[in-house]
């Protein structure tokens, strides 16, 4: 018998951990995923690298979440065994308190053991692979640019390069139209080369070959403007040195120190005025090497609180449960983040900053065992709170009022179809509207709560190092709210239809649904309905609220982190395009290319500003103006150049030089503002926002490509709620006889299959291998066919 109950027992707990160990370390995974795709779509890693990389991450990753999936198993398991009165048959059949802690011990143990293999050689050894992955990454990578048309590039070392137009070349080559580089050895005076036509191909590491043909040089001496040399060539090589290669760097800060082995963790620990290492301070060595069994040791300890609080659980069942599970994740990782922050700062020792979380909840573990066993208060408050949640909930329902007609009641809705002459909602697509949007709203809470949860672990260190106040941190994770909610609401429809249909299906209303000659299609219609009013209501969200809400959070977020108020505009942006105004009287206007070292937006003034112009319909060079300084004037309404020179070209030969000491030019009608450029996230602007600020960008010179995919992802992200419902649909009636567990387990693989494939899409586009519409719609397309094809195939 109780072979028996231990298998079951260890079954149904172990389900639920590996379920909630899943779900942890995708919510931890997803902030790498992004950085990972636009690796593997850049080029700068193929995809067994991406494999790796994914495996030296993970280890990191366990360390955290093996004690969170034994704590939500335990939890979440006996609650379930609780709530379907099976605990107290199996009390009944003789079974104590100490017998459940046995059983569930052992998968504790298991769990600890894997725990402490991962932290203890796993995971240092994975975070050494990442760093040497990323410094061989940065020494042997090839130099590769994906250039824009009409777009600044400031990347390469010493070198501005501006191309007119690209065409696609043979064997990795670019051939670029009409090429403006020039050459910053002298800032204040700039050597300029221009040239019909340039082929480039990658000449190396960090190294770009570009070859030059029918160009012209334009040299000047820095401490004399009265020199100036112009050169022409039929055809030129230059070598051009990149000053950054591609971005692989994935790992953390506390990376290199969590990349050391035991041993040497644990050398530096006790390495207090021995020899070479005296002036290492061993503090953080020993906060990490009692955080590295410190981490294992919390699957025990979690254990001993679970049981009892999964055992007392009776009426709450998983519900319960779960609220119990957040909570103690949340009071545990606190505890502990205050711990080693306090160690930290030296108001602790190593030891009790880092076991004290550990050490607390191993006491009242034991309370709680010692109380089940034999009653008390402290049990008694704790097993009563799932009922009193759920009460307190059933509370805030409205309830009807008698001789009064609500909402959603029967005779109401009746009148509201025969008002508007229609058949939509009927009884039963209220009845099933209904169970999905409860399953709907508490997923979404769920998951709102759990990113909550884990920003706050995140941000802890900070708040006690910057002594931020408890007002800011609440104010900040309540605007974060709302991006959370507009990026988990596409998972949340998807885990939503999946357990809805599933208990329709395992409860065989589905059948009787069928039986009565209801089509599948129409049972699922309004499930639909209501996806598709959630998508379009994402994206009113998106363009009423949503910019701003993030706007705020973002700046408490500098505030929590202890840095400087943050400034959208861009003072390191020197190079401009002008204006594009067409005609003048009659005639085109030049293309004109504004380089300036300084501007104060405030005074409207620059420092060394340089005017080049250009032949329009192509690019030579016919005239160039500099000026020390440039200033606006109102009561002109044009910009007065002050100790400057202006030379007029044709060909290689100088027509004109003419000095001044005052001057203004009325044909430069660019006004202040157009100078004033911010560089603002695509999040923290709506639609109509972001298309203004793409055009405005645009015509300054200003790469856009990766804003213009987000522009279109503004429309496609929302849609893919109702997608997701479409595809979940087919994959429920499939599961519906396994229980809410396995449509869980569905919901998070489709979810990481849609972000793994959006990732691909969005850096495709971002990189201008796919035009920005198709990179951004691409994942929606997919998944509407898949879902369409499996839900066409099911049988009605």
């Amino acid at each position: 018998m109780m072979r028996i109950f231990t298998r079951y027992i260890l079954r149904e707990v172990v389900g639920y951990a590996l379920l909630g160990g899943v779900l942890f370390t995708f919510i931890l995974f997803m902030r790498y995923l992004l950085p990972l795709m636009e690796l593997a779509v850049r080029g700068a890693a193929s995809p067994a690298d991406i494999l790796r990389l994914i495996g030296y991450l993970l280890p990191s990753f366990l360390t955290l979440t093996i004690p969170m999936a034994v704590l939500i198993g335990i939890l979440l398991g006996l609650s379930r065994l609780a709530s379907d009165s099976e605990i107290t048959a199996m009390r009944a059949s003789g079974m104590g308190v100490l017998s459940f802690v046995r059983i569930v011990s052992i998968f504790a143990v298991v769990a600890w053991a894997a725990c402490a293999f991962n932290t203890l050689y796993l995971a240092p050894k994975a975070s050494a692979a990442l760093l040497h992955y990323e410094q061989d990454t940065k020494s042997g990578q090839a130099a590769a640019i994906e250039v824009q048309p009409r777009v600044f590039y400031e990347d390469f070392k010493n070198y501005v390069l501006y191309v007119q137009d690209t065409i696609p070349g043979a064997n990795g080559a670019s051939v670029w139209k009409h090429v403006f580089l020039a050459d910053l050895t002298q800032p204040a005076t700039p050597h300029i080369i221009t040239a019909e036509e340039a082929i480039a191909m990658s000449g190396g590491p960090q190294t770009l070959k570009m070859q030059l043909f029918d160009g012209t040089r334009h040299d000047i001496a820095g401490n004399n403007p009265d020199q100036y040399n112009i050169a022409t060539f039929t055809s030129t090589e230059l070598p051009l040195q990149t000053g950054q290669t591609e971005d692989s760097h994935i790992s953390r800060r506390d990376t290199p120190m969590q990349a050391l082995s035991l041993r040497e963790v644990w050398q530096f620990a006790h390495s207090q005025g021995n020899g070479s290492r005296s002036n290492i301070d061993p503090q953080p060595y020993r906060i990490e090497l009692h955080r590295r069994f410190s981490w294992p040791a919390a699957c025990l300890v979690l254990m001993l609180v679970g049981v009892p609080l999964g055992l007392s659980s009776k009426r709450g069942g998983k519900g319960t449960g779960f609220v119990i599970t957040i909570f103690l994740v949340f009071l545990y990782y606190v505890l502990s983040a205050v711990g080693v922050a306090l160690a930290r700062d030296g108001k602790l020792s190593a030891f009790t900053g880092v076991w004290g979380a550990n050490l607390l909840f191993t006491a009242a573990g034991v309370l709680l065992i010692q109380q089940l066993s034999r009653g008390g208060i402290a049990l008694n408050l704790l097993s009563s709170a799932g009922a009193a949640f759920t009460q307190l909930l059933a509370r805030l329902r409205p309830n009807k009022p008698a001789g009064n007609e609500v909402f959603g009641s029967g005779a109401a809705m009746r009148r509201l179809r025969r008002a508007l002459r229609i058949r939509f909602p009927l009884i039963l697509d209220e009845y099933i509207m209904g169970s999905f949007l409860r399953n709907f709203a508490l997923v979404l809470a769920s998951l709102a709560i759990l990113f909550l949860i884990f920003t706050f672990f995140e941000l802890i260190g900070d708040i006690i190092k910057y002594r931020t106040p408890l007002v800011t941190v609440g104010e900040y994770l309540l605007n974060l709210i709302p991006f959370i909610l507009y990026n988990v609401t596409p998972l949340c429809s998807l885990v939503a239809v999946l357990i809805t249909f599933g208990a329709l299906s395992r409860t065989s209303e589905l059948t009787a649904m069928k039986a009565t000659g209801t089509s599948l299609y129409r049972v699922v219609a309004p499930v639909l309905v209501i996806a598709a009013i959630i998508a379009v209501a994402l994206f009113a969200f998106d363009e009423a609220y949503l910019p701003a809400a993030n706007r705020r959070q973002e700046a408490l977020r500098s505030v929590i982190k202890g840095k400087p108020a943050q400034t959208f505009l861009r003072p390191d942006r020197k190079w401009m395009s002008g204006q594009t105004v067409g005609t003048s009287n009659g005639q085109a206007e030049p293309t004109r290319i504004f380089y300036y070292q300084f501007f104060d937006p405030d005074k409207n003034e620059f420092d060394n500003l340089t005017v080049f112009e250009f032949k329009p319909g192509s690019f030579e060079l016919t005239r160039r103006i500099f000026a020390s300084t440039a200033r606006w004037d109102d009561s002109v309404n044009r910009w007065v150049f002050e100790n400057g020179w202006q030379r007029t070209f044709n060909g290689e030969v100088t027509t004109s030089y003419q000095p001044f000491t005052v001057n203004t030019f009325p044909e430069i009608h660019e006004q202040p503002s157009y100078f004033k450029k911010e560089d603002r996230q695509s999040e923290d602007m709506s639609y109509t926002e972001l298309t203004s600020y793409i055009t405005d960008l645009k015509q300054s010179g200003f790469d856009t490509t990766r804003l213009r995919v987000q522009l279109n992802r503004k429309i496609a992200y929302p849609l893919i709620a109702f997608v997701m419902a479409i595809l979940a649909v087919p994959f429920a009636l499939a599961a519906g006889k396994k229980g809410n567990l396995a449509g869980m387990g569905a919901g998070i693989g489709l979810a990481i299959l849609y972000w793994v494939i959006a990732g691909i899409f969005e850096n495709l586009g971002n990189v201008n291998s796919l035009p920005p519409l198709l990179a951004a719609w691409s994942p929606d397309i997919l998944f509407a066919m898949v879902g369409t094809y499996l839900l066409l195939r099911v049988p009605t």
